[in-house]
C-alpha cells in the first residue's frame, strides 16, 4: 500500500463480535451452503469465490434463502453465462415486484415518515397493502397495465412508495425525479419515455416552506409528447387543485375489484433511471424486477444483516437510485423511515436527532453530508443515545478516512461503518460492507457476493495494492436489461464493454487490498493525469478539505503547454481569505500527505460548486467550462448558475 502497509495505513476500527457474526444471516446462508458452521473472515473469500465461480448455484441458492415469491419456478437458471452481456437470468420464472414487498400484511410498521417540520405519518404493513391495493384497482381501471410507463415528480414521502407499488402491481414500469428538478430537467428525461400516467405532488417542503408545484406540473405534461396520459395529483402541501388533473384521494376512494398482481419474466422492465446527464442527453436505463428484488434482498440480508426488526433510513431523494435500494427493505419487513426536506433544518444535528428520536438501527447518507456534519460542528455523543444505531452506511463519493474518525467520535462510538458504491447503471452496489469482516479506516469492507470485481491497469491486467479501473468480468442479474430506444444494444454495449470486451467498466479509478477490501478514489473520466501520471480526485479532496479555512473543494485539470495541470476551486469558511499564506498551506498539505504531483498548478476562490441533481459534484462541467467547451445538459445540474464562476477566468491564462 502506498504510504505504509495496509494495517498501518487502514488499521481496524470495527470488529464484530464472535455473538453478532456468527447471528448474522450472512453466517446462517454459509452454513446452509455447507461452507462453514462458525463462519469467519476467511470463510468470507471461500464464499465470494465460489458465489462467481458458480453463479447459478449462487443466485439459485440466494433466490430459496430469501424465499422470493414466484407463481412459477425457472426452466434455466442462467442462459449463455459466458455473454456479457447477453446473459439472461431464471428464463421461464413468473413474478411480481410489488408482490415480493407487500409479503406481510400485519401491524407492524411499514414506513415512518418524518419532515422537517417534524410532521410524522406512519403507515402499518397492512395499511401499506391496502392503499397500494385501492389505487392499483384504480390504475387498472384508468387502463395502466405491462409496460406502460408511469412517470413521477414527488418528494420523499409515502404516497411515493404507494404509487411505485401500485404501478408495478400491475407490471407497469416506475420512473420517478426529485421536485426540485426543472423543467426542462424533468422534460428531456420523462419526455423520452412518454408515460401513460404522470403522478405529482402539489408541493414540497425545503427549509420551512411550502414549495408550489403545480405551474411546474402544469408545465412539464403541457411539454410531454401527445397521448402521454393524465396528471395524477396528489395533495401534499394544500397548494390547491389542477385543472383537468386526477386526485388522488378520489382515486383511493373507490370500490373496484382488485386486480390480480401481474406475473412477469423475471427480465420485465420495472425501473428506468437516468445517468446525470452532464455530458449529453441522460441515458434511460432500464431495470428488471427480477433482477433488481434479487440484488437487493442480498444486499439488505446478507450484507446488512436488515431484519424485522430494524429501522432502516436513507436520506435521499425520489431521484436517486438509493430510493429504489431504500424501497426494497419492504420485502425484509423492515420499517422504511422516510424524511424530505432540508437536512440542516431546523438545526444541523436534524437527522440525527430524528434518527434518535424514531430508533433507526441502519442510517445511510452521503459521504458530502458527513463532512459537512463535521465541518458543522454537529457532535451527538453526550448529547444523543442513538442506543438502535448499529450500521452507518455512505454513498455517493469517497468516504475520506477522517469521515470514519468522526463517526467513531463525535457519533457513535462502536457503530459499524459501511462504505458501499455502485451506482444508477446496476441500481445497487459492487462493493458494500460484512458482518462477518473488520472495517479497515477508509475501506470498503468487501466485494459484493456475485459480483466478479476486478480492479484493471489500462492493458486489462489485474492488479492489487495499485490504482486503476473498477470492472466487474462476469454477468450479475441486476445488469440493465438496457437503455431505453436503444434497439440494437449498441449504446448500452458503447456505455460500459468498450474499454475491455466482454467485461463491465464501471468508471471508478479503485485500489484493491490483498484481502479483499476496496478503496474508491474517484470517478476514472474525472481522473487527473499531469505528466501522464493518473490521480484520483477524492485524496486531493480528502487532504484539502481537512483544513478548517477550505469548506469544500473541486478539482479537475486542464490542458496546458501539451500536458494536463491540476486546477483547485475552493470555497472558503465564513472569515478565512485565499491568500498566498493559505496557499502555501494547501500546497504543503497535499505534497507531505499525498505526493508532490497531487499539488495544484492553481488554486483559486470560488463561492459554489456545481453540483448533479443527486447532490454529487461535476467535475466534467467545471472541466468543460474551464475548456471552454458547452456543458451538454445544464438542466442536470443543481445548481448550473455556479458554472458563471469558473468561466473565463484570467488567472486560467497565465
Amino acid at each position: 500500500m502506498r504510504g505504509g502497509t495496509a494495517d498501518e495505513a487502514h488499521p481496524v476500527i470495527w470488529q464484530p463480535s464472535p455473538g453478532l457474526a456468527q447471528s448474522s444471516q450472512m453466517a446462517a446462508f454459509m452454513r446452509r451452503l455447507g461452507i462453514a458452521q462458525a463462519p469467519g473472515p476467511s470463510d468470507y473469500q471461500l464464499l465470494w469465490h465460489w458465489s462467481v465461480e458458480h453463479s447459478a448455484e449462487f443466485w439459485s441458492e440466494l433466490w430459496r434463502f430469501t424465499q422470493v415469491i414466484a407463481s412459477r419456478d425457472w426452466d434455466l437458471a442462467v442462459q449463455s453465462p459466458d455473454a456479457m452481456p447477453g446473459a439472461r437470468w431464471f428464463v421461464g420464472a413468473r413474478l411480481n415486484f410489488a408482490e415480493n414487498l407487500l409479503r406481510f400484511r400485519d401491524q407492524n410498521l411499514a414506513i415512518v415518515f418524518h419532515g422537517e417540520d417534524g410532521s410524522e405519518q406512519r403507515l402499518s404493513y397492512r395499511e401499506l397493502f391496502a392503499q397500494s391495493a385501492r389505487l392499483a384497482a384504480a390504475l387498472h381501471d384508468l387502463g395502466i397495465g405491462p409496460g406502460d410507463r408511469v412517470a413521477a415528480i414527488v418528494p420523499n414521502i409515502p404516497q411515493a412508495v404507494i404509487g411505485m407499488l401500485a404501478s408495478t402491481w400491475l407490471g407497469a414500469v416506475w420512473s420517478s425525479c426529485s421536485p426540485d428538478f426543472g423543467v426542462q430537467g424533468i422534460l428531456v428525461r420523462f419526455g423520452q419515455i412518454e408515460p401513460k400516467l404522470l403522478m405529482a405532488a402539489d408541493g414540497y417542503r425545503f427549509k420551512g416552506r411550502a414549495i408550489d408545484l403545480r405551474d411546474k406540473v402544469r408545465a412539464v405534461h403541457a411539454g410531454l409528447p401527445a397521448g402521454c396520459g393524465p396528471v395524477l395529483l396528489i395533495p401534499w402541501q394544500g397548494t390547491g387543485p389542477l385543472s383537468d388533473a386526477l386526485d388522488w384521494d378520489s382515486l383511493l376512494t373507490n370500490d373496484l375489484p382488485l386486480p390480480p398482481f401481474a406475473q412477469l419474466p423475471f427480465d420485465h422492465p420495472l425501473y428506468i433511471l437516468f445517468s446525470s446527464g452532464t455530458t449529453g442527453k441522460p441515458k434511460c436505463i432500464v431495470h428488471g424486477a427480477g433482477g433488481t428484488l434479487l440484488q437487493h434482498l442480498k444486499e439488505h440480508r446478507l450484507h446488512c444483516d436488515l431484519r424485522r426488526k430494524d429501522r432502516l433510513f436513507y436520506f435521499t431523494t425520489c431521484g436517486w437510485m438509493m430510493w429504489n435500494w431504500l424501497v426494497s427493505g419492504l420485502a425484509s419487513g423492515t420499517t422504511l423511515v422516510l424524511f424530505d426536506g432540508n437536512p440542516f433544518h431546523p438545526g444541523a444535528d436534524a437527522l440525527w436527532r430524528m434518527a434518535d428520536e424514531l430508533g433507526v438501527s441502519v442510517f445511510g447518507t452521503s459521504a458530502k453530508y458527513l463532512s459537512a456534519q463535521e465541518k458543522a460542528g454537529v457532535v451527538a455523543v453526550g448529547h444523543l443515545a442513538l442506543d438502535a444505531l448499529r450500521l452507518v452506511l455512505s454513498t455517493g463519493s469517497p468516504l475520506a478516512p477522517e469521515s470514519f474518525d468522526y463517526l467513531s467520535r463525535d457519533i457513535k462510538p462502536g457503530v459499524q461503518i459501511s462504505s458501499i458504491s455502485g451506482g444508477t447503471d446496476i441500481v445497487s452496489c459492487f462493493a458494500l460492507g460484512n458482518p462477518l469482516l473488520p472495517v479497515r479506516r477508509g475501506e470498503l469492507q468487501c466485494r459484493g457476493l456475485g459480483m466478479a470485481v476486478d480492479v484493471f491497469d489500462s492493458a486489462g491486467h489485474s492488479l492489487r495494492n495499485a490504482p486503476g479501473e473498477l470492472v466487474c468480468t462476469r454477468p450479475f442479474p441486476s445488469m440493465p436489461v438496457g437503455f431505453w430506444d436503444d434497439p440494437d444494444g449498441s449504446r448500452y454495449r458503447g456505455a460500459y464493454f468498450e474499454r475491455f470486451p466482454g467485461v463491465w467498466t464501471h468508471g471508478d479509478w479503485t485500489v484493491m487490498t490483498d484481502d479483499g477490501g476496496l478503496l474508491i478514489e474517484g470517478r476514472s473520466d474525472a481522473v487527473l493525469n499531469p505528466g501522464g501520471v493518473r490521480i484520483g480526485t477524492a485524496e486531493i479532496y480528502r487532504q484539502v478539505e481537512r483544513l478548517p479555512q477550505i469548506r469544500e473543494s473541486i478539482c479537475v485539470g486542464q490542458r496546458w503547454d501539451d500536458d494536463v495541470r491540476v486546477v483547485l476551486f475552493v470555497v472558503l469558511s465564513e472569515g478565512a481569505r485565499l491568500d498566498d499564506r493559505l496557499r502555501d498551506t494547501i500546497c504543503r498539505v497535499l505534497r507531505e500527505n499525498a505526493s508532490p504531483r497531487h499539488v495544484p498548478a492553481k488554486i483559486l476562490q470560488v463561492k459554489d460548486i456545481p453540483r448533479t441533481r443527486s447532490g454529487k459534484i461535476s467535475e466534467i462541467a467545471v472541466r468543460d467550462t474551464i475548456e471552454h467547451r458547452t456543458v451538454a445538459n445544464t438542466e442536470a445540474l443543481l445548481n448550473p448558475e455556479a458554472l458563471a464562476e469558473y468561466a473565463d477566468r484570467p488567472e486560467l491564462d497565465e
